[in-house]
């Protein structure tokens, strides 16, 4: 694993990241205009304030590893290797989507990247995370893991307990991840839990466990390093609670009428962006470099929901009723 100190001398490293954070927002960003304007349909979960944690933890996987994401996953697919193009067109339910416009915003996957999708289901992707790990145990399979993202609401969920204890039990490579964002929906974690430190829930289960400011990209990249090599070396589950905040609601409809506009700009103040520009001036970028970056992924993203636009709705024949459906 790399130590921070290389990371940091590594200026082709930081630009990338720069390049993945700043896409993952404006891509977020995109949506919510996009859906202002009635061009979603559906509804839209955004996860904007919480990009260190996808950029973080998916920079650390390899390509062959697989992501199981949640319903506010957008960051998580795009740092994994999806082209935002895909990405916006499936959002704008077209059939050039990466699902053809039939998943949208919500079930958005990508085979091709070993991004299994977005689940509305909490915690449900966690079993499925198991299944594919086991998949991997049975064909002797040591070189790669499953990843799966859920939120603290998540974790008073039966099927992620279920998860925890079948992955310690069977011994499976897999990487639970914990965006702990202090809300489920509206409900802020204290109010629903006797104990905050969300990290003791891996202790009865004997799963090895880290806890990562998830605003700081590079701090959360290294602690999923670390984590992906445990399970490696270890062939056993590891668990990482990564501590953020979505400064966009629980989704388009939510007026925010829980949280004061001070903790939001507060948040707004630390958020991973901001924060990783600091981190850039400080290892050798200029400004100019950073807003060269910045212009690139706003063309980048301007020309995503361009295209996705000009594509062809989805068909809709008899003979298109099982196509994408890989089981029944």
């Amino acid at each position: 694993m790399r130590a921070l100190h290389e990371l940091l001398a590594d200026k082709a490293f930081l630009a990338e990241t720069m390049r993945k954070l700043m896409l993952a927002r404006k891509f977020e960003e995109k949506v919510f205009d996009l859906f202002a304007e009635g061009k979603v349909h559906g509804t839209t979960h955004l996860g904007i304030g919480e990009e260190g944690t996808a950029v973080g933890t998916v920079t650390a996987l390899a390509p062959e590893d697989y992501a199981l994401v949640t319903h506010r996953g957008h960051g998580q697919v795009l740092a994994k290797g999806s082209h935002p193009n895909d990405m916006m067109a499936e959002i704008l339910a077209r059939e050039t989507g990466v699902n053809h416009g039939r998943g949208g915003s919500m079930h958005l996957s990508d085979i091709r990247y070993n991004t299994l999708g977005m689940d509305g289901i909490l915690g449900a992707s966690c079993p499925i995370a198991c299944g594919i790990a086991l998949s991997f145990k049975m064909r002797g399979v040591t070189d790669r893991i499953a990843c799966v993202f859920f939120g603290d609401g998540s974790m008073n969920q039966g099927a992620v307990h279920e998860a925890f204890n079948l992955a310690a039990a069977w011994k499976l490579p897999v990487l639970f991840v914990c965006t702990n964002n202090t809300y489920g929906m509206s409900t802020p974690l204290w109010k629903v839990v006797a104990d905050t430190d969300l990290t003791k829930r891996g202790i009865p289960y004997g799963i090895q466990t880290y806890e990562v400011d998830g605003n700081d990209v590079l701090a959360t990249y290294l602690t999923a390093c670390e984590a992906r090599e445990y399970i490696l070396r270890e062939q056993k589950p590891a668990f990482i609670v990564e501590h953020t905040y979505r400064t966009s609601g629980h989704s388009k409809s939510d007026g925010n009428k829980y949280r004061t506009k001070e903790e939001i700009a507060e948040w707004k103040a630390k958020n991973p962006v901001i924060r990783f520009t600091q981190v850039m001036l400080g290892n050798g970028f200029s400004p100019e470099e950073i807003a060269e970056i910045d212009r690139e992924t706003t063309r980048v993203i301007d020309e995503a929901a361009a295209y996705g636009e000009s594509c062809p709705n989805p068909t809709a024949t008899p003979e298109d009723l099982e196509k994408e459906v890989y089981a029944s």
